[in-house]
């Protein structure tokens, strides 16, 4: 080869690599907007933040992300106050738009999550708080995409509970499962069980309580009344008292749920005077901050399949009882 061919060669050779270099460079940097948009987090300050310090409310809305992360992500500038980047830990307002760039995995431990039960057509799982069932618009990384990349793509939830109540989800994992276990739910023929702990000492140990509920989408509240409203649909919870402990007023109780309506527990109780301890939204803050908890004292123990008629391919579950291990308290 002459000196020609071999000065044309690495000329080639050179000019090669650096036409990859550069298309790998900006592969890489589509790949990094790419999922810098999908970690991207959206949260509105809710008012009892208001003039906290931002650390605050995101590690009390986060508590399995290190200080250590979300002062990194400060310094990074990838959190945003009302779309501005910011650098420190400034006071945020009441409604004030909060954007995370923070990976789903620093924010949340899944390792909380527990699977108490399973079998070629459902699955029950234990989620814990600070973690929604289904994904909406704030939150992608839920406890069923969990469960899709871990089991299986087809697990779906069967039913939900809030996103600070722990306990247990019932999910299934082909769709003929999902469509019987929905319609059982629909006729109360799966019975769930909660313990609350809430603040008062109710003067019966056994009640059942009748009322009357109207949801309000827009401000994810709902509103108790005690005579039938237009718009407002009944709704019945049973609740029996395992221990009442007078030096702090407070009760714990047995709940189930016979119909199954948005915030039912919450809003219900606290409406007879006997407020969730923790609950941010129907509970007292006062009475939340002296017990310091800032988050429902709730907990979702038991399912009870109680089915009838036809029941398909489900109907080894007729009369199985599902609870969570050990102490959930």
């Amino acid at each position: 080869m002459s000196s020609y061919q071999i000065e044309v060669c690495t000329a080639l050779t050179s000019f090669l690599i650096f036409f990859v270099k550069k298309i790998l460079k900006n592969i890489n940097e589509i790949i990094g907007i790419l999922c810098y948009n999908t970690l991207m987090k959206e949260i509105i300050v809710p008012k009892k933040y208001n003039q906290k310090k931002l650390s605050t409310f995101i590690l009390d809305t986060y508590p399995s992300l290190r200080q250590s992360i979300f002062f990194k992500a400060l310094r990074k500038k990838d959190i945003r106050i009302n779309d501005k980047k910011i650098s420190q830990n400034e006071i945020v307002c009441e409604n004030d738009k909060i954007t995370l760039y923070i990976k789903d995995e620093d924010l949340y431990n899944s390792s909380d999550i527990k699977i108490v039960y399973e079998d070629d057509n459902i699955v029950v799982a234990y989620k814990p708080e600070n973690i929604s069932v289904t994904e909406n618009s704030n939150e992608k990384y839920t406890l069923t995409s969990y469960l899709q990349e871990k089991i299986d793509k087809n697990v779906m939830p069967c039913h939900r509970i809030d996103r600070n109540t722990k306990g247990l989800v019932l999910f299934a994992k082909n769709k003929e499962s999902l469509d019987i276990l929905l319609d059982k739910f629909k006729k109360n023929e799966i019975e769930k069980y909660y313990i609350a702990i809430v603040y008062g000492l109710p003067k019966e140990n056994h009640k059942l309580l009748k009322d009357y509920l109207f949801k309000d989408s827009k401000k994810n509240q709902v509103y108790i009344s005690n005579v039938p409203k237009k718009g407002y649909q009944e709704i019945i919870t049973e609740y029996k008292v395992i221990t009442k402990d007078l030096e702090k007023n407070t009760s714990t109780l047995e709940i189930v749920l016979h119909t199954g309506k948005t915030h039912q527990i919450r809003a219900h109780l606290a409406y007879h005077g006997f407020p969730i301890i923790g609950d941010g939204k129907y509970g007292d803050n006062k009475i939340n901050k002296s017990f310091d908890k800032k988050h429902q004292e709730l907990y979702s123990y038991k399912l009870v399949f109680k089915f009838k008629g036809n029941n398909g391919i489900l109907d080894y579950l007729n009369n199985k009882v599902i609870r969570t291990k050990g102490d959930i308290m």
